[in-house]
């Protein structure tokens, strides 16, 4: 009988995958959901983020494992978590101009969903308020804090408490509580990025505190995203949206060395030319793998460790070899990316294997701007 390949990533009928292609292994992806469910005990204290791998088929094996809330980014993502099954949907974003009527049809589209969004402006909830109260509708609103991001969000303190209350006095609205992301804590010692966190939060827990005193009951707060998992998890009242889990990456496993998740997405790549001594230039351009980090961040390499990039194009990556390097043209190499999230929305699919063979095709549904609404 033939055995399986040594390595955990390698495929045994590579010859009839065209390259770049984006590879998954569903049973590692099983066990990356597995090992957040162990870390935080209790499935509804999990809502993950669907941003990384923006498929059906992870969405309904996370149901499967007793999963039932998600986070989401766009409408095109909210749109795949309903039609795979999902019933409650937090769009993590403020939706204004378009986004916001597109956000009434998946309502009106999906009546077994509960859909949620974000938002951090009296003018933007009062316009989700009407177009709420028009469609004969309730849309459910977390307020969205800037713990030290600067990116979104309103500051906790005297603001948001005024906010949150105002919020109240609104029709075709539901206030549930706060979203808190604090992406921007990513010190390798954990240490550190734990006292920032909770330093970041405790602001947090101080207004929800006097929202509690001031008779405001049932506050709900969905904290961090995968740096500040651990963290947010030991907070009992805390519900923890992390996404990059599910696949990993090389940069999370260089820097959050304290979380238990493996590498579940492999690009694969080829040798398509020798052009200079001690040069090889693969097929693994711009359009294939994230490029927003620097040279050396985009890729880490499995089965070529030493291999030093050199430039890379639309559609080449030029890695210096060695000048006895012995690669061939037609040769395969595996690659971990740095950031997988933006890698996999290049990808309007991906190949799962199962047993180092490609067992199926999953659609990157979301990776789309627009589905159907």
């Amino acid at each position: 009988m033939e055995q399986h390949s040594e390595e955990w990533y390698e495929i045994k009928s590579i010859e009839k995958i065209d390259t770049p292609a984006l590879l998954v292994y569903p049973e590692r992806v099983k066990a990356n959901i597995q090992a957040a469910l162990d870390l935080i005990g209790d499935p509804a204290r999990l809502r993950p983020h669907v941003k990384t791998h923006k498929s059906i088929e992870v969405v309904q094996m996370m149901m499967q494992m007793g999963i039932f809330q998600f986070k989401c980014a766009t409408i095109a993502e909210a749109e795949m978590l309903a039609v795979a099954g999902a019933t409650d949907i937090l769009l993590a974003y403020q939706p204004l101009g378009p986004k916001a009527q597109r956000l009434m049809e998946l309502i009106w589209n999906f009546p077994n969903a509960k859909f949620s969004c974000l938002v951090d402006h009296m003018d933007a909830a009062s316009h989700l308020s009407e177009l709420a109260e028009a469609n004969e509708t309730i849309l459910y609103i977390y307020i969205d804090l800037n713990v030290g991001t600067n990116r979104t969000g309103i500051a906790p303190g005297k603001d948001a408490e005024q906010l949150y209350e105002q919020l109240h006095a609104l029709e075709g609205v539901s206030v549930m509580g706060f979203h808190v992301y604090d992406g921007h804590f990513r010190q390798k010692n954990y240490e550190e990025r734990k006292a920032a966190c909770d330093q970041a939060f405790a602001p947090v827990e101080a207004m929800v505190e006097a929202l509690k005193e001031n008779d405001y009951a049932d506050i709900l707060v969905i904290a961090g995203g995968t740096p500040t998992f651990p963290v947010h998890l030991e907070r009992a009242d805390v519900v923890c949206s992390p996404g990059t889990f599910v696949y990993w990456d090389f940069g999370y496993g260089e820097v959050l060395s304290e979380q238990p998740f493996t590498p579940a997405a492999v690009v694969v790549t080829r040798v398509i030319s020798l052009p200079a001594k001690g040069l090889i230039t693969v097929d693994l351009g711009h359009k294939s793998i994230a490029s927003e980090n620097p040279l050396g961040n985009r890729v880490r390499f499995l089965n070529a460790e030493n291999l030093e990039p050199v430039s890379q194009s639309e559609e080449h990556l030029v890695l210096k070899a060695g000048d006895d390097h012995g690669f061939k043209p037609g040769d395969i190499l595996y690659g971990v990316p740095y950031h997988i999230c933006p890698t996999v929305a290049l990808y309007d699919r991906v190949h799962a294997i199962r047993d180092h063979e490609v067992a199926e095709e999953w659609h990157t549904e979301a990776r789309n701007r627009k589905i159907t609404w």
